[in-house]
């Protein structure tokens, strides 16, 4: 129905370089399904969703709709948003018709339309109240109604429960299942953008993870458990577990799990240098400690609503503690490892000292800097020169994102200091006074 080729997303800039959103990818949406897309803050879920739905334009490729270029065909086509953005000033049946009145179709089967739609959500009868009459759950389904009533091939969803509470959120995932098992909504294919993974193997036939810096897709995956799913069964857990792995590690090119045998399939190629999250060690430190008054585990999702955070807040904070070995993780929970235990039990100091052990072990990038500090007879190294290394890996923008959470890294655990003006990275301001004491020693 829907197939995009080789697009991408990118803006241009004065200095002729560009930002790259989305490089190019191929993707489809096909009759039958429920197609699920995740990925994390800033890999370009909701840009991917505006150029499938027309929208947006690529800035290269093409999106075709049943093979006509999406620009020069008549698409049918709706949207449901994470906000409800519905007109305050109109009323329910007003709102689920306004989508017929701008396309001319007539008063009375505009009202026989958005009446049966409005049944078939579940508002019979709220037809004339006004939206800020409705608590959140309600607003969401007038939004799904007038996505509904104009029987669009295609229904995209932009986290549409991610505004409600769980409860509400849950009700309403399970009414979107039931309408399109039973076959009630008016639309061939649904493609939904989420964050949420368990929503995600909850609701869908297919799911398509996106790595970023840029956007790419790292997995695209068919979901052959029957509805209902089972949230406790192995096979269920296995797919969050997995999906959890893909986003949180991006260095590992994991393939997708045999839901045959409930077995997840794990492939540990490494790349070239991994991703470091772009996270503080203290933020580090403070997660470990709250784990610690946690017993050592806790899931991560129950974790973020403690801290009344958002789950792509906390994820680059576990996923440094995870590349430094202070963390497993397993079926989306976090426990805390002897390393990290002791790491979040010690004062400043040896936490320094802990922390480098780590660097050192598990990052390439760290290692790489030190050893060439130390290998230089003036112990300086040129910004530069692990620039052009990570542009063969990253983007410039996020290579430059990759060398300042180093120096942030690499400052704490004292393992190199960095001179900004000339964009030099330094030994510690203590062991180049050893190394110009040893110098003059020898001179002498």
């Amino acid at each position: 129905m829907i197939r995009a080729e080789r697009i991408e997303k990118y803006y241009a800039q004065p200095s002729q370089n560009r930002i790259q959103v989305i490089s190019p990818t191929d993707l489809s949406i096909i009759p039958g399904e429920i197609l699920a897309l995740l990925g994390p803050s800033g890999s370009g879920k909701s840009t991917m969703l505006r150029m499938l739905s027309g929208l947006s334009r690529p800035s290269a490729g093409q999106v075709f709709w049943h093979e006509k270029p999406i620009g020069d065909a008549e698409i049918n086509v709706s949207i449901v948003f994470q906000s409800f953005a519905l007109f305050p000033w109109l009323t329910v049946l007003e709102n689920v018709e306004a989508p017929l009145k701008a396309r001319g179709v007539d008063p009375e089967t505009r009202r026989e339309r958005s009446l049966n739609m409005l049944t078939t959500v579940g508002l019979e009868g709220f037809q004339a109240a006004y939206p800020k009459e409705l608590s959140g759950g309600m607003r969401q389904r007038v939004g799904f109604a007038r996505a509904l009533v104009v029987e669009p091939e295609v229904l995209f969803m932009d986290e549409p429960f991610s505004a409600l509470d769980v409860l509400t959120a849950e009700n309403l995932r399970s009414e979107l299942l039931e309408l399109w098992s039973n076959k009630t909504m008016p639309t061939r294919a649904v493609f939904i953008v989420t964050h949420n993974i368990e929503e995600a193997v909850l609701l869908a036939d297919r799911i398509i993870v996106l790595g970023r810096n840029p956007g790419h897709i790292r997995t695209d995956f068919k979901v052959q458990l029957q509805h209902p799913r089972d949230r406790k069964s192995e096979p269920f857990t296995n797919l969050v577990d997995y999906i959890y792995k893909v986003l949180t590690r991006p260095e590992i090119a994991a393939a997708a799990p045999d839901q045959t045998t409930g077995k997840p399939v794990r492939d540990q190629r490494q790349m070239h240098y991994q991703m470091l999250p772009h996270a503080r060690p203290g933020g580090v430190a403070g997660l470990l400690e709250l784990l610690i008054d946690k017993g050592g585990r806790d899931d991560i999702y129950r974790l973020a609503d403690d801290l009344a955070f958002e789950i792509d807040d906390l994820l680059p904070i576990v996923d440094a503690a995870q590349i430094l070995g202070f963390l497993k993780i397993e079926e989306g929970d976090a426990s805390i490892t002897p390393k990290g235990s002791d790491f979040g039990n010690s004062e400043i100091l040896r936490q320094k000292e802990i922390f480098r052990e780590a660097a050192l072990e598990n990052v390439l990038l760290l290692r790489q800097i030190r050893r060439a500090i130390e290998t230089k007879s003036d112990n300086t190294v040129p910004e530069e020169f692990f620039l052009d290394m990570l542009d063969e890996q990253f983007s410039a923008e996020e290579s430059q994102r990759q060398v300042e959470t180093a120096v942030n890294w690499g400052r704490y655990a004292e393992l190199f200091d960095f001179d900004a003006a000339r964009r030099r990275f330094t030994l510690p301001e203590a062991e180049q006074e050893e190394a110009e004491a040893a110098d003059a020693e020898d001179a002498e």
